[in-house]
């Protein structure tokens, strides 16, 4: 009888637990990457009231017999599945798809959270609002590359700060030259003539004008290149002629590809700038991509890899991890690196509230890494995890703990009521 009732009691007692833990899963059901926890149970062991024999002479074998003594719990596990993704928009909310963790710190240890919910502070620093922890990574150093292997560092955007401007060296142009424009004639009016214009720049990041003239020549698919740009400031007298005059460009009559020069590369010099530009400044023009076809003539600059001076206006993240900033010149350049950590057992972390996680004895050391290697998976911006709480089945396992710990009730109940009865026999 007063088995039946310590029985009653370990089962009431664990399905309070129960409870616990699936009243805590369904209040962080709203929570940033939350993970939820499970219960397991596990019986105590029984007492032997007979054991059990073998089979002997004509009597066959014989089961034990045993009386259990309740349950226990058995393991809180945590279920570390992947929550929904949900759109933010914000440029500092990151998500993680895949097993990795953020790493973050106080300066002195580091933490390990699915929380993306970041934000950039005063310092330019990009940390958790909430508890201030700052997110690591790798920075870039001097000549702008990064070393992931080297120790982590906190992340920084630092806006504000200033690139130095970019000569051009290089410039590449594309389109079509029509096959059936008339042998150049200076006129008036000119004839045989396609125009067009571009911008480069000097060390000191002065934006110069070149006008570049493609006259048809005389020889067969030959054209002269030949470039004007104001040296003087003075619109009233003529333009510098570019160096040197004429570049010339041949096409194959077949393929109506660039065949001269062979690399389709022309190179330029501008001698006599405006007053306070650098001085002298050579490029490279890439006329690989152009061509000589029947039908209109269209030109165009793809590319060129000059800029002026720029601040720090911008950051994108890809999903690689790798923080890229953006210039107010139009300039793109990679300003930092985020780190994930992986664990061996991420079921074996342990929780710190806050969102936070902590390594035990069981989850292994973090393995620390670029996002989308070894499994750590890859980082959404814009976008935050989603608590992966199944409330269908919390409400289902509230109704369980609900009915498991109302039945051990009633067998306290009834083991009170036969001890009732087994003490009014004496009457």
């Amino acid at each position: 009888m007063m088995r039946a009732l310590f029985s009653a009691i370990s089962g009431m007692k664990n399905h309070m637990a129960f409870m616990d833990v699936v009243g805590n899963n369904i209040a962080n059901v709203n929570t940033i990457a939350f993970k939820s926890s499970r219960v397991t149970f596990q019986d105590i062991l029984g007492q032997t009231i007979k054991g059990a024999s073998s089979p002997q002479g004509g009597r066959g074998g014989m089961n034990p017999a045993q009386i259990g003594l309740g349950m226990q719990l058995g393991g809180i596990d945590n279920i570390m599945t992947q929550g929904s993704l949900q759109s933010t928009g914000k440029l500092t909310d990151f998500a993680i798809q895949g097993d990795g963790f953020f790493v973050v710190s106080d300066g002195s240890r580091n933490y390990y959270t699915r929380d993306g919910a970041f934000d950039i502070d005063v310092a330019g620093n990009l940390v958790n609002p909430v508890t201030g922890l700052k997110v690591m990574g790798w920075r870039v150093d001097a000549s702008g590359a990064i070393d992931v292997d080297g120790p982590l560092e906190a992340l920084s955007i630092p806006f504000g700060t200033r690139i130095s401007a970019r000569a051009t060296s290089e410039v590449v142009m594309a389109g079509n030259l029509d096959a059936g424009t008339p042998t150049y004639s200076a006129g008036p009016p000119a004839t045989g003539l396609v125009q067009s214009t571009l911008t480069v720049y000097d060390s000191l990041g002065n934006a110069i004008t070149i006008n570049l003239e493609f006259r048809k020549n005389s020889a067969a698919n030959t054209w002269d290149v030949v470039g004007f740009y104001d040296h003087d400031g003075n619109t009233g007298t003529a333009d510098q002629q570019v160096t040197p005059t004429p570049g010339q460009i041949v096409f194959d009559a077949s393929t109506g590809a660039v065949q001269t020069p062979a690399n389709g590369i022309l190179s330029f010099s501008l001698t006599a700038l405006p007053s306070g530009a650098a001085t002298p400044l050579n490029f490279d023009i890439d006329f690989s991509a152009l061509t000589q076809f029947a039908g209109a003539s269209q030109l165009n600059v793809s590319s060129q890899d000059g800029a002026p001076a720029g601040a720090l206006v911008s950051f994108a993240v890809g999903s690689t991890g790798e923080i890229t900033g953006i210039y107010s010149n139009g300039a793109n350049q990679v300003i930092g690196q985020l780190a994930l950590a992986a664990f061996t057992n991420p079921g074996g972390l342990q929780r710190l509230g806050q969102n936070l996680w902590a390594p035990s004895a069981n989850s292994g050391e973090p393995l620390i890494g670029q996002p989308n290697t070894n499994g750590r998976g890859s980082v959404s911006t814009g976008t935050l995890e989603s608590s992966n709480v199944d409330l269908a089945q919390q409400f289902t396992s509230v109704i369980l703990a609900q009915r498991g710990f109302q039945s051990s009730s009633r067998v306290i109940s009834a083991g009170d009521q036969m001890l009732q009865d087994l003490v009014n026999i004496i009457r």
